[in-house]
């Protein structure tokens, strides 16, 4: 019997089977994986097996490490269904649980060759660190720096005095006036003299200094020369190991045939890549004669401090780890369509809500691009392209997220559109966007802070970094609370991507995900997002104009 392979405890006997696989990178979760996602759930907030903290009780012990879980409903040999469990990464500092399957290959092992290799590479580690605190290095370095203070110091001192003394000496030639002829070329010839003295003296401690200087820096490559061969030692054998790692993790597909990450990524993938939980899950059930039904993958626990993670909100595969080695495991698999290849604005129209000679604002839609996409040229820029043949430049001045409604500007000429994409580089183009967010903000009104770089594993989810991320500021005001909703006004001061989605729904913004946030908060109808307001001068009658349209939620 497979202990991995779980019935339903919950009576399933209404729920028809999905005709195909889950798309695994944009899904609604299937009924099936709802409820076998339901039942991890309950073992997770009552199960003794393992601790772990994942930032749900007060004042547990241990760094905080919140997890994706992932629920693959199969079939048996003989038609029975049940489901697996899996966890990214390591649960508990373990690989290894009775009821979650088992990481495609386990480096974690006793008995491993990455223990063994991880042993010698941590020998390599303690020599390295030994030699680099040795007294010996120290005093040398030290020795080194204070014998490069001592030659300034000094060399300056000596080109100071140089200064000085010709000082000195061009005040004694004001006094030549009432001297002989002899005299005077007496004098000069010892001001020469002991001009020549000084510079002589300059470069024999020049020399002097950098012999010295010399010497000590000797020393200490000589002592740098052994802890750079272990360096370069420890490399190799690092990337030795790498490559051995790279062939041992292999995936299967529903053919039986295997794919190594190193072939997956041409032996340079991202670190953790096959670690995530769809990848173990398709696996063993490819190793065990399981059929793939449906998939579902659930965040547990606190969220980290950069990304936005809902505890047990369903999220899709990632995209730089899982998408890659995805394509191989489930190649063979009949699978729901790519949503984002169908196109959103099919069907939707564009409205003009102010119009003149010059320029244009126009109502986008919900879900409909502002520039062609990878994938999808309709787009409002393809649209008013088609609408004014004539208008010369780029057209659109700004640009909407997809999902968010509201105004945008267009430009009729490219005269127009330099003045107002000046406008928006000052900062002088006022915005108001209107939202409806999923819970209740307490502070009536304030500023949020918080600044953001794209998600490189995962595009085009943002992160808060406050490393690498750009300024992000949204001052916001709220306008109502109903139902347990905030309706709320926010103002960009800066305009990043997905900036208002982020500092709504980020544990450091406003805590609460805008309503249909299917990046960082939970899918619906649509994104509860409009931009209802636009306040700009007009590039050719100087007017102060404000454009309103208001929001259809």
């Amino acid at each position: 019997m497979n202990s991995k392979f779980q019935h339903f405890k919950s009576n399933i006997s209404g729920i028809t089977l999905p005709e195909k696989f889950t798309f695994p990178f944009y899904y609604e979760p299937h009924p099936l994986s709802e409820i076998a996602a339901k039942e991890l759930q309950e073992y997770l907030e009552n199960q003794t097996d393992f601790e772990h903290n994942f930032g749900l009780e007060e004042n547990q012990e241990g760094l905080v490490i919140g997890k994706m879980f992932g629920v693959l409903v199969c079939q048996d040999e003989n038609g029975n269904l049940g489901y697996l469990w899996g966890v990214s990464g390591k649960l508990a500092d373990s690989n290894l649980h009775d009821k979650f399957v088992p990481p495609v290959f386990d480096m974690l092992t006793q008995d491993s060759f990455f223990k063994q290799e991880e042993a010698i590479l941590n020998q390599y580690n303690r020599k390295i660190e030994e030699l680099e605190k040795s007294q010996e290095l120290v005093e040398t370095k030290e020795s080194l720096k204070q014998t490069e203070f001592d030659a300034k110091t000094d060399i300056q001192r000596q080109k100071q005095r140089i200064k000085d003394l010709k000082k000195k000496r061009d005040e004694k030639r004001t006094s030549f006036e009432n001297l002989s002829p002899t005299e005077i070329e007496q004098l000069e010839f010892e001001l020469s003299e002991e001009s020549k003295k000084e510079s002589i003296l300059l470069k024999k401690m020049t020399k002097y200094w950098n012999l010295t200087v010399e010497s000590r820096k000797l020393k200490v490559e000589s002592l740098q020369r052994e802890i750079d061969k272990l360096k370069l030692e420890r490399a190799s054998k690092s990337s030795e190991l790498q490559q051995k790692l790279f062939g041992k993790y292999k995936f299967l597909n529903i053919s039986k045939r295997t794919k190594s990450v190193g072939e997956i990524f041409d032996n340079n993938p991202p670190a953790g890549a096959g670690e995530c939980a769809a990848p173990k899950l398709l696996h063993y059930a490819f190793n065990h004669n399981l059929t793939p039904i449906a998939l579902a993958e659930f965040w547990w626990g606190q969220s980290p401090k950069s990304e936005v993670r809902k505890h047990k909100q369903f999220y899709p595969a990632c995209q730089s780890k899982c998408k890659p080695i995805l394509a191989h495991m489930l190649d063979g698999i009949e699978m729901d369509e790519n949503p984002l290849l169908e196109n959103p604005a099919e069907g939707k129209d564009i409205e003009i809500v102010f119009e003149d000679d010059y320029l244009a604002v126009i109502n986008k839609p919900a879900e409909f691009l502002s520039v062609p996409g990878k994938n999808i040229q309709d787009s409002v820029f393809e649209r008013v392209k088609n609408r004014y043949p004539e208008a010369s430049g780029p057209l659109i001045v700004h640009r909407l997220d997809m999902s968010t409604s509201g105004l945008l500007l267009i430009a009729k000429s490219d005269e127009v559109y330099k003045n107002l994409q000046s406008q928006f580089i000052k900062r002088t183009v006022k915005k108001r966007y209107v939202a409806l967010l999923d819970g209740i903000v307490k502070q009536p009104e304030g500023s949020i802070n918080l600044p953001l770089r794209v998600d490189l594993d995962n595009r085009p989810n943002q992160l808060v970094c406050y490393e690498y991320g750009k300024p992000a500021e949204t001052h916001f005001k709220v306008i109502e609370i109903k139902n347990k909703k905030t309706r709320i006004h926010f103002f960009p001061i800066t305009g990043r991507t997905h900036q208002l989605r982020v500092h709504a729904s980020h544990s450091l913004g406003l805590n609460c995900s805008i309503v249909g946030d299917d990046l960082y908060g939970t899918k619906a109808d649509r994104l509860h997002l409009h931009a209802e307001e636009i306040t700009f001068t007009h590039p050719i009658s100087k007017e102060i104009l404000t454009i309103f349209k208001e929001a259809e939620f």
